[in-house]
């Protein structure tokens, strides 16, 4: 591959000359002397090997090759004006593709909000959505399956960065013609006696931390554990059970016309996290998305915190 000998400024130079049929005017157009414009035509004449222009005292006129040259020198300007701009859009992070991972919940009733919001300031940015395992969520990260991830607190692997979002308590949801509706909070002993379901594993991780001094007997245990939290909440809209999860699945709660109580004594927090990879660097479509998330996230009450 052989590298052309001119230049850009030496292209500019030509067509201003050839637009305006004059070396003055295209050194007003672009901000040079008169003469620094004719030396720049001059060096592009010695590169391509032909003459651009007929000039006279009076007149400066397109040579034939000058006019054969002329609509390729200019779509070269062109094309450099556009990867310019799109470079200029990279960099302030208004286009791309952005892939971002989330349990279920997050990833239906939390992240497309987020979204819509943030493509009302950036509509050039592609943020596409992938539900995945609570427990893929790091590692979809470390091998660049995805650039973010968003899910509850995980231990994180070498090269992937966490970053707490928010906190939200772990609730209890049931059918509202259920007699604990009439409470106002129900405490973890009391759960003991009633049919739990929950939604995943890794609810045993938080619970057993948080109870880690209690007697074995007073442990609680779900009759049934599901993969989805709408299979739950589904179980629990006909009564087969009260559910055990984090407030801010509200969102997807109410749509089964389940009511919720806070559950205390302890109250028992589950933190959920940003992740992303730190041995990477990460495109800035993503990092403006990152940043947006943060702070959306910081401004919603409706997570339960």
């Amino acid at each position: 591959m052989s590298f052309p000998r001119y230049t850009p400024r030496q292209l500019f130079a030509f067509v201003a000359v050839a637009d305006t049929r004059s070396f003055a005017k295209a050194g007003d157009r672009l901000s040079l002397s008169t003469s620094a414009v004719s030396q720049l035509v001059s060096e592009l004449e010695s590169s391509v090997g032909f003459r651009l222009f007929h000039r006279t005292t009076r007149t400066v006129s397109l040579s034939p090759a000058g006019r054969e040259f002329h609509p390729y020198a200019k779509s070269v300007l062109t094309h450099m004006d556009l990867a310019q701009a799109a470079a200029d859009e990279i960099r302030n992070r208004a286009v791309g593709i952005v892939h971002v991972a989330a349990p279920l919940i997050l990833a239906s009733a939390i992240l497309p909000a987020a979204v819509k919001a943030y493509t009302k300031c950036q509509p050039k940015v592609l943020v596409r959505i992938r539900d995945a395992q609570v427990e893929n969520l790091v590692d979809m990260v470390g091998n660049a399956a995805v650039d973010l991830a968003v899910g509850p607190d995980q231990a994180v692997t070498e090269g992937v960065v966490r970053l707490e979002l928010f906190k939200s308590p772990w609730v209890l949801w049931f059918a509202p013609t259920n007699p604990l509706a009439e409470r106002d909070e129900i405490s973890w002993s009391e759960l003991k006696q009633h049919p739990l379901v929950v939604a995943g594993r890794d609810y045993e991780r938080t619970i057993s931390l948080t109870h880690s001094d209690y007697h074995e007997h007073e442990r609680i245990t779900p009759v049934d554990i599901v993969d989805n939290i709408s299979t739950a909440f589904g179980m629990a809209a006909e009564e087969l059970g009260l559910v055990i999860a984090p407030a801010y699945v509200g969102l997807l709660g109410k749509r089964f016309g389940l009511v919720m109580r806070p559950i205390v004594q302890p109250e028992v927090m589950r933190q959920v996290c940003l992740y992303h990879s730190s041995r990477r660097t990460i495109s800035p479509a993503a990092e403006g998305f990152r940043d947006h998330l943060i702070s959306w996230l910081a401004g919603k009450d409706s997570l339960g915190r």
